[in-house]
């Protein structure tokens, strides 16, 4: 299995990245993708990727934190996505996390918006896929798809909306990040779109320590616990586990480029 989206540079496993990777490579997670949230974890999430061979990770800046940056962090954005891209086997396979979050009303949303606009341009210069956060901005952020289309496709990370969004997303080139929220039976809408959405369009991930899986509630999630979600999508499809380990990992390879 891959996790497509964990911040492995977060606490509770930043105290021992190694033990964490061991757990997590035990409950057959090969790979994990570590989304970067601003410049202020891009050294170590660089760095945690070098030391350890089964970590990946995208170089963005997420929407909370596009008031902490300037314009001229964009341009280091810029030069350490071009070194990146220089390197024969780069750790660096997306830009992101990076979208719009209009649930926070403390960031501006002009601001989001130009960020978001920049990290679209830049996947496209470097070839990379995007890795995208989403939160009460469903509107906004198809129109900047739709101006900045990703030429090598992303994921919509966490995705919890309606068949309707689902299909918007897939036909702009995204696959869709399923997470710990389809765990939950409460969550309806979210359940029966992904049993309608073709298997070869999602890709499975944990936000861990974030989005809990159901039965764990207040605890730091764990990129071991993305077999519950790969449980609930092979349940809710009526297909085996296999084949949906089969399928995910697939499509996280092909879209990150992660070699198998």
């Amino acid at each position: 299995m891959i996790d497509t989206h964990c911040h492995f540079d977060f606490p509770p496993f930043n105290d021992d990245p190694e033990q964490a990777l061991m757990l997590a490579q035990d409950g057959g997670v090969k790979q994990i993708v570590i989304p970067t949230v601003g410049q202020s974890n891009w050294a170590k999430v660089q760095q945690l990727c070098q030391r350890y061979p089964a970590l990946y990770y995208g170089l963005g800046i997420h929407p909370f934190f596009s008031a902490e940056h300037t314009s001229d962090v964009c341009q280091r954005l810029n030069i350490e996505l071009k070194e990146a891209a220089q390197q024969p086997h780069s750790k660096c396979i997306a830009v992101g996390e990076c979208g719009l979050d209009f649930a926070i009303e403390i960031v501006d949303r002009e601001l989001q918006q130009t960020w978001l606009q920049a990290q679209l341009q830049l996947a496209n210069i470097y070839r990379l896929p995007i890795i995208l956060h989403c939160r009460k901005a469903f509107p906004e952020l198809v129109r900047a798809i739709k101006a900045e289309t990703p030429s090598q496709g992303g994921v919509y990370h966490g995705f919890s909306g309606s068949y309707q969004q689902a299909v918007q997303l897939i036909d702009l080139g995204l696959k869709i990040g399923v997470g710990g929220t389809i765990t939950y039976e409460r969550a309806k809408k979210t359940r029966e779109t992904i049993a309608k959405l073709p298997l070869s369009e999602i890709v499975l991930e944990t936000d861990a320590p974030d989005m809990p899986i159901y039965g764990f509630q207040g605890q730091p999630n764990r990129p071991e616990r993305i077999a519950y979600i790969m449980s609930a999508v092979a349940s809710l499809k009526g297909i085996s586990i296999e084949s949906v380990t089969e399928a995910t990992t697939l499509t996280a390879h092909e879209l990150f480029k992660i070699p198998s």
